[in-house]
């Protein structure tokens, strides 16, 4: 009897410690989700909670971006998300999240307050917005603030129009890279001037798991990220960027960029919506980049200013011939250009899977290339 008992004792907890060792094995999985030059992020921690960032674009693309928000959502084995970031209120960003709200249950809306920027587009769907947040937990997030996800290490370093003022544990360093920074007066994108718009209010986030560390800023722009970063820099670095607005040259400063040294960035773009030449060859060109995978192929980039198919995740509709060499120019005051390449089809996302030591694997759905990064981060 007594070698029964014991014998069962050690069988349980041999149990509990294999299981133990599963659970401590489990990685933090982030989908970047192809919302055709809108922006979606589903991160999964190991024990199951989600938080979601942006839910795409509105219209007639809502439903195609909720469908493939839900995709991720059902590969990952979620029944919720349980919290749902919005960086900033616009259509690309914020669109897709009535419908997607009708297919699954969100448990907190997370935002920077009130709208800054109406306009006829979005003002039902803000109306909607606060209709589904008063059922819910609604919180507005000030930086500094950090989001209670089990796990993680969930900072808020922008929202408001504001920045953090103190710099992030272990950071704070002198930045090198603001001598040189020039302000932007116009949008080099929109060639508007520039002004308070809900870009300049999004919510920015950086993630810790472990010894990995993620930074995504939404679409804030150049000159806050100066703001940000300068003259010390308050972010450190960081072992995956997914670049601001979706990889245009509005962001993404060589103050920002150089300065958190990334080993992998992400480009969340569409196929005519970010990936200028002026902002490929400040990602590509980051102190300790080993690579850089885009969600599309951007025209505006061309094969010149682009990176291997392996490490791009989608293509168009009805696929061409070949693939431009030159970038695709789109200036002020000249003929338009014709429309950008459709992608209404199947879309792939990439997988990130990060393990607390720093080791990160990231997977292109479309072909199934993998390569794994060990021991990313670094001291700041």
């Amino acid at each position: 009897m007594r070698a029964t008992i014991l014998f069962m004792m050690v069988l349980t907890l041999s149990t509990l410690v294999v299981a133990a060792q599963i659970r401590t094995a489990k990685t933090l999985d982030i989908y970047v989700i192809d919302a055709e030059g809108g922006d979606s992020q589903l991160y999964v921690t190991p024990s199951g909670e989600s938080v979601l960032i942006d839910t795409g674009n509105a219209g007639a693309a809502a439903v195609r971006d909720a469908d493939r928000i839900m995709a991720a959502v059902r590969d990952a084995g979620l029944k919720q998300i349980d919290h749902l970031i919005t960086t900033h209120y616009h259509g690309d960003h914020i669109g897709g999240l009535l419908e997607l709200a009708k297919r699954i249950p969100i448990q907190e809306f997370i935002d920077h307050g009130p709208n800054v920027q109406p306009a006829p587009a979005i003002d039902p769907i803000m109306q909607q917005y606060a209709v589904l947040n008063a059922k819910a937990k609604h919180r507005v997030v000030k930086p500094g603030d950090k989001i209670d996800v089990n796990g993680l290490d969930w900072r808020i370093v922008t929202a408001g129009g504001r920045v953090i003022s103190s710099s992030l544990p272990g950071a704070g360093a002198a930045n090198p890279y603001c001598a040189a920074f020039k302000r932007h007066e116009v949008n080099p994108v929109s060639g508007q001037p520039v002004g308070n718009t809900e870009d300049e209010q999004s919510v920015g986030s950086h993630i810790t798991f472990g010894k990995f560390r993620v930074l995504y800023l939404g679409d804030l722009t150049w000159n806050q990220e100066f703001e940000l970063n300068c003259p010390v820099n308050r972010i450190g670095t960081v072992d995956l960027f997914v670049a601001s607005r979706h990889g245009q040259p509005s962001s993404n400063s060589e103050a920002l960029v150089h300065a958190i040294q990334p080993k992998v960035t992400i480009t969340n773009n569409g196929t005519r919506k970010g990936g200028q030449p002026e902002a490929m060859k400040v990602l590509l060109s980051s102190p300790g980049l080993q690579d850089l995978w885009q969600i599309h192929f951007s025209q505006l980039g061309g094969q010149e200013y682009t990176v291997p198919g392996m490490f791009i995740a989608n293509s168009f509709d009805q696929q061409g011939a070949a693939m431009p060499v030159a970038p695709m120019a789109l200036r002020q005051g000249v003929p338009a250009p014709p429309p950008p390449p459709q992608h209404n089809g199947v879309a792939y996302w990439f997988k990130v899977s990060a393990q607390p030591d720093g080791t990160v694997t990231v997977t292109n759905s479309r072909n199934g290339f993998t390569k794994t990064y060990r021991v990313l981060s670094r001291a700041n």
